[in-house]
């Protein structure tokens, strides 16, 4: 059951990616950009040939391929693997939906459709950039604090301070 809500969650958050974009490119891309607050959050319109920061601008199909192999590996890993929390399953539902989502606009447009601009980070991104860099975060959180490998870790016992022969697991 988790699994299919998971999937679901993915194909809701590609498919409102898409809707967002849908209504950028119809509403915003006349107007170029729109100033939601002043001086912090504009939205817009820009068409990202590239990937972050417009890297490997021109190189489509290459980043189509990498994109779909990572997103199908986390599929695999979100299907499959047996260790998952609600962080880590969250994190690959967020990173496989973003990814999908942009995959969808290179395939249909040739480009991303990029339209959130903050004034505190440069480059112009999107609700799937936002998903994908959110679930990268929860995946580190993850690996960082909550994976154990192997299991439970074991805790080390000193019956002696000061003398490693004293310590028993």
């Amino acid at each position: 059951m988790k699994k299919l809500i998971s999937l679901l969650a993915i194909l809701l958050l590609a498919a409102g990616d898409q809707a967002i974009k849908l209504l950028v490119v119809e509403n915003l891309k006349p107007l170029g950009s729109i100033s939601v607050i002043p001086g912090f959050l504009d939205f817009t319109y820009v068409e990202n040939r590239g990937v972050a920061f417009g890297m490997f601008s021109g190189m489509r199909w290459l980043v189509v391929a990498i994109t779909c192999v990572l997103c199908l590996a986390l599929l695999l890993v979100l299907l499959f693997y047996r260790g998952h929390t609600g962080l880590s399953s969250t994190a690959c539902v967020l990173v496989i939906a973003g990814g999908l989502g942009n995959i969808i606009d290179r395939m249909l447009y040739g480009f991303v459709v990029d339209y959130i601009a903050v004034s505190f980070f440069p480059p112009v991104f999107n609700f799937a950039d936002c998903c994908v860099v959110i679930g990268v975060i929860l995946l580190l959180i993850h690996f960082l604090f909550f994976h154990e490998e192997g299991g439970p870790r074991e805790k080390l016992i000193c019956t002696r301070p000061h003398d490693y022969r004293n310590y028993k697991r």
